[in-house]
């Protein structure tokens, strides 16, 4: 591999990439995690030996790439220049692409995307309705970079922001480039990035540090993940970028063991970076050196948090510490040390790229540019979806995600990780950045964004987050420890149909004290979901509590399944499937429960018809005579 020692360099390297694929077709194919999972890998095979069979393999370049955003639909291919979309493919699916669609230029109808509501077919990849919304600045590039593949990031632009930076401006230019663009953390709390910049630049001391934290652990969240597999490159241009503004010399990227092709195009990537001489001595011929190591976190949640993860880079247990001093002026080995997460660097070359102003052309006042969601839960289109700050909760669930599936309404959304709020239908409407999060009680953290409808109890969505952080707690302050185990102690007992008059104040007492007495923001954060659902659906706690009732039918000591009589039509299904022959019956007898033994597993009511519909849960009633056993079906 050549080494750059200059901008000259590195523009010549791009147009002899660019001349290499010139005139050819591209197909990229998606093959990140969500990918392979369906046998995303054996699709990139697939590709690459029809292309020979067939005698097209100097003619079309098979790119291997990451996710490309709409994970439910891949394994996915773009073929390039037309962006014709074929989606949800299997290697059998690939001989008649390669003959149909790259020998002959026809398109596959059965192989493209389906509009759900309209029933039309979609060839190309941006009219799809899930990416016709987006803003994809900074995951966009995935679909054109093989994720090994250096070349093809700085075929792209990559790395020319780094040599602007190194070449052509000074560290403060640099520093105020990204102060003037306002970026904000992506990771968490939203802290400007410039600010903290500064800091640690100006902090005393010749040692400072840089770190990349991509230790993402919120449940359902995978935006860094994506990144770290597609484009990796980004990460690495704007950690070097950073550290020219800070004045630091060594980096480290903490990153999930449990990411392995994260960690393993990361590898790659690193390599590819010092034999190019993008990394280590005089990079680009400026003088500027820089290293960067990786450190393997063991999946800790708590060691997100930025003194935990400093910690646990310095080899003892990933524990948050007293923030007396702030890590930016002391961090790792109490030195100066900045962190930022995944999103965050990524978004840097774009920044001194384009410039501030670009980037604040984008969003809103308090916060500028794109933030990528990891879009989930009740919702047709999931998947990681990126789009300028401010737009609706409804536009990105509805226009984005194509709304609710079969139909059911829409109850809530929940965002920001475990330790985010739960916002309601009535803030369809609310523009989504940090400020106007903030202030209905949620949060943006790293980006997910979790979908419920009405099938959704938010008391057992509040217990099933405080089960999570009671589980992730490190244990080291007693508020933290102690508070969220008793609040979760008071929420199994209002979900087991044991709750008493004060539980709810009880629950907003100790909110309370976790909140202002916690060391870490695991523990100032964690009462969010707790006091976000009583103060929008206090009605329910109020249900449980006081009727006994799950009006979702959620919580299992609060309900009972019933066949109601004159639905049922005998035909045997959920008798046959109930795994503790709770069920008694026959051929043209009304079948029956017997609640002693029925578990409430709920497989009565998924393999009942639903043209019968026989099956309904009951919850603060008490359940209905049985009929006689023996009574035939009325006909």
């Amino acid at each position: 591999m050549p080494r750059l020692n200059s901008a000259t360099d590195m523009e010549r390297l791009r147009q002899e990439v660019l001349a290499q694929v010139d005139g050819k077709r591209i197909v990229s194919v998606t093959n990140g995690t969500d990918g392979r999972t369906r046998h995303s890998d054996a699709v990139v095979r697939a590709f690459v030996d029809e292309l020979r069979k067939q005698g097209l393999a100097d003619k079309v370049i098979v790119k291997s790439t990451g996710c490309h955003g709409f994970c439910e639909k891949e394994p996915s291919a773009v073929i390039f220049p037309e962006e014709i979309c074929y989606v949800s493919l299997k290697p059998e699916d690939v001989p008649e692409i390669v003959s149909e669609t790259l020998a002959e230029g026809k398109v596959i109808e059965r192989l493209l995307y389906e509009d759900p509501t309209t029933g039309q077919k979609i060839t190309k990849e941006p009219e799809i309705p899930f990416y016709k919304h987006q803003n994809r600045t900074v995951l966009g590039n995935n679909r054109f970079i093989g994720m090994e593949s250096i070349e093809d990031y700085i075929a792209v632009g990559g790395y020319s922001a780094l040599a602007k930076a190194l070449l052509e401006m000074t560290p403060e230019q640099v520093l105020n480039e990204v102060k003037k663009a306002n970026l904000r953390g992506r990771g968490g709390g939203g802290f400007p990035a410039g600010i903290k910049w500064e800091t640690t630049r100006n902090a005393p001391g010749e040692i400072k540090y840089v770190i990349v934290n991509a230790d993402e652990g919120d449940p359902g969240a995978y935006m860094d993940r994506s990144l770290l597999e597609g484009n990796p490159h980004s990460v690495l241009e704007g950690l070097i970028i950073g550290a020219y503004a800070i004045g630091s010399h060594q980096g480290f990227v903490y990153v999930r063991q449990e990411y392995p092709i994260a960690v393993g195009n990361l590898s790659v990537a690193l390599e590819q970076a010092y034999e190019f001489g993008l990394l280590g001595s005089n990079i680009l011929g400026s003088g500027f050196d820089f290293d960067i190591k990786v450190h393997h976190g063991a999946g800790a949640f708590v060691s997100g948090e930025s003194s935990a993860l400093m910690t646990a880079i310095e080899g003892r247990v990933g524990e948050p510490r007293p923030k007396y001093i702030r890590t930016a002026v002391s961090g790792i080995w109490e030195k100066p040390s900045n962190l930022n997460n995944v999103e965050t660097w990524a978004t840097v070359p774009l920044i001194i790229d384009k410039g501030a102003e670009w980037f604040t052309g984008i969003g809103t006042e308090g916060s500028k540019g794109t933030k990528i969601f990891s879009l989930v839960g009740k919702v047709n289109n999931t998947g990681l979806v990126e789009v300028p700050m401010g737009m609706t909760l409804r536009e990105i669930i509805y226009d984005i995600g194509g709304g609710i599936p079969e139909g059911k309404k829409f109850k809530a959304v929940q965002t920001g990780g475990p330790s985010g709020g739960v916002i309601p239908e009535s803030f369809l409407d609310l523009p989504i950045d940090f400020d106007e999060l903030a202030k209905v009680g949620s949060m943006m953290g790293s980006g997910g964004m979790i979908v419920m409808d009405e099938d959704n109890c938010m008391v057992d969505i509040a217990r099933y987050f405080l089960n999570f952080l009671a589980g992730e707690s490190c244990g080291k302050c007693l508020p933290c420890r102690e508070g969220i185990y008793q609040m979760l102690k008071v929420l199994n007992r209002i979900c087991e149909g044991k709750g008493e008059g004060g539980d709810i104040e009880l629950l907003e007492d100790i909110s309370e004290v976790v909140r202002a007495a916690s060391l870490c923001a695991l523990g100032q954060t964690s009462p969010n979901p707790v006091l976000s659902t009583i103060k929008y659906f206090r009605d329910e706690y109020e249900a449980h509590i006081k009727e006994k009732r799950c009006s979702a039918g959620v919580c299992k000591a609060l309900i009972s399944y019933y066949i109601e009589p004159e639905k049922c039509q005998a035909c045997m299904i959920c008798l046959r499937n109930c795994p503790t022959e709770a069920i008694t019956g026959g051929k043209n007898l009304i079948h029956t429960i017997d609640q002693d033994k029925c578990t409430k597993c709920g497989t009565c009511l998924e393999v009942c018809p639903p043209r019968f519909g026989a099956i309904t849960i009951l919850s603060g009633v008490k359940v209905p005579e049985l009929v006689p056993q023996g009574t035939e079906v009325a006909r």
